[in-house]
């Protein structure tokens, strides 16, 4: 075996339980993510995270757990890490490191035990283990005569504390240096809250995600108001909005948008009578006006107290917000807790909401996970509503293939069909997705990645993709580095 040697864990194959092992040596290996798989890709189609969780890699070698994000799909599997006899540290962002235990916690009480006292003790575990890193500053992993090992988190603008990871292997017997990327989930232009990725200087081994290398995202510049648009128009149907939504990252981007949605309809100027006249048409009927559809009025149901909680630690990280975030704070604004955010937390309390929205069909939008429907208050609502043609589901994230996700956005527009809990569901409501939404770089994003360096890779793993999302992407680099030394892989777990 010749080193640096990578192995990949998960997310080579498909898009989730990122896992990517560098061995620096025989002796020396980092872990970069440990996250469950989802959808199709946790084993015999059980519901998403519940197969495929056991460590099945020696550990004897790994010396650290480095952490991109605290997406599930990239820590979810830290529990079994843990059981598994793991006993270093685990890397991550100053903000990761405030956000990681809230998901741990919630993951260990599903996939483990919901006592408290044992998830407390679990946490305590898991903190005394985290070092919290600031961007752009380098930390000394490992320091002998054989070995040197260094790493460098940089802002990746895919949620609150996502990075890209730099490792530089340096052997002071051979003086050879290398330097390894790993992209974990970058992030896209204009994104709210966030400052968008720069690449790094150079690398010479690249591991690069492609959830969308096949596609280009709508433009992000106009999102807002497709948002507005499409939320106006489904709301015509008398019925409520339903937006699964992951509880971090998502849930906060949506409710900034909303927010400026609805401070825009506060300070518009009335319409005039003849105007008003205009815009409901010459014969009366109604069409999508912010007059039709009172935003300043209209209920914002969060439903998910893990999305509340991350939404509160989000405000308590505004340094590591964008300056455009912070000037809003600064005008007195609250783009993250606003008048009309309604926030369910009891299960009590959820049982009602999705019982009187699906009775009266009250306009309003509800948030809820998770964000692929394979679980979560989501679930509920959708039981309750899919059937009816007065309600929509608006998607704005992508969806895993075998999840029910997936399903509804590909056959509810078909008049289709969706297995849920067991029970097959026609779909009567209307589906919508928005994709200038992602979270993740486009393929134009991506590309842009690796050419913006000084020094372009001349190794690249590319992972994190559906197999014609990893082709497209390997197709226009290899068209990108027309005639550059590359050698471009894509590799299988």
């Amino acid at each position: 075996m010749f080193f640096p040697h990578i192995e990949h864990h998960g997310a080579a194959s498909g898009v989730t339980g990122s896992c990517h092992q560098l061995y620096a040596d025989a002796a020396n290996s980092y872990l970069v993510d440990c996250g469950l798989f989802q959808g199709a890709e946790s084993s015999g189609g059980e519901k998403a995270g519940q197969g495929r969780l056991e460590i099945e890699f020696p550990l004897d070698t790994v010396r650290a757990l480095i952490a991109t994000h605290v997406h599930i799909d990239h820590v979810g599997r830290i529990p079994y890490l843990l059981a598994a006899g793991f006993q270093g540290p685990i890397l991550c962002s100053e903000p990761s490191a405030k956000l990681l235990p809230i998901v741990l916690e919630d993951a260990f009480k599903l996939g483990v035990s919901r006592d408290q006292e044992k998830a407390e003790r679990y946490i305590k575990l898991v903190e005394q283990r985290i070092i919290a890193l600031p961007y752009k500053t380098w930390f000394t992993l490992q320091d002998t005569s054989s070995l040197r090992c260094r790493i460098r988190l940089q802002r990746a603008g895919h949620i609150l504390g996502s990075a890209y990871v730099e490792i530089d292997l340096y052997y002071p017997k051979t003086g050879e240096e290398k330097r390894i990327v790993f992209s974990g989930d970058l992030g896209a232009a204009h994104a709210p809250l966030l400052l968008p990725p720069e690449p790094p200087e150079h690398a010479d081994i690249l591991v690069l995600e492609s959830t969308y290398g096949d596609r280009l995202h709508e433009d992000r510049n106009t999102r807002r108001q497709r948002l507005k648009a499409l939320i106006e128009k489904a709301l015509e149907d008398q019925g409520t909005v339903l937006i699964p939504a992951f509880s971090i990252g998502r849930t906060q981007e949506l409710l900034y948008e909303l927010e400026e949605i609805i401070h825009r309809a506060q300070t518009k100027p009335p319409l005039a009578l003849g105007e008003r006249a205009r815009a409901r048409g010459c014969d009366g009927s109604a069409q999508s006006s912010d007059q039709d559809i009172n935003w300043p009025e209209l209920p914002i149901i969060l439903d998910s107290p893990l999305a509340s909680r991350f939404t509160a630690a989000y405000r308590e990280l505004k340094p590591f917000w964008s300056q455009e975030a912070l000037d809003r704070v600064e005008s007195g604004r609250h783009p993250l807790g606003f008048e009309q955010l309604i926030k369910v937390d009891s299960h009590g309390a959820h049982v009602r909401m999705v019982q009187h929205l699906a009775r009266t069909a009250r306009s309003a939008i509800v948030i809820a996970g998770n964000g692929m429907c394979s679980g979560g208050r989501i679930v509920n609502y959708l039981n309750a509503m899919l059937g009816d043609a007065r309600h929509n589901v608006l998607f704005v994230g992508y969806q895993a293939a075998g999840t029910p996700g997936r399903a509804v956005q590909t056959y509810g527009p078909k008049d289709g069909y969706v297995d849920l809990d067991g029970e097959r569901l026609d779909i009567k409501a209307g589906i919508a997705s928005i994709g200038g939404y992602s979270a993740h770089a486009d393929q134009q994003g991506l590309v842009e990645f690796v050419t913006g360096m000084q020094q372009w890779p001349t190794e690249i793993r590319i992972v994190h993709g559906e197999q014609q999302a990893k082709q497209a992407l390997a197709l226009i680099l290899r068209q990108r580095y027309a005639g550059r030394p590359v050698k471009i892989q894509l590799p299988r777990d």
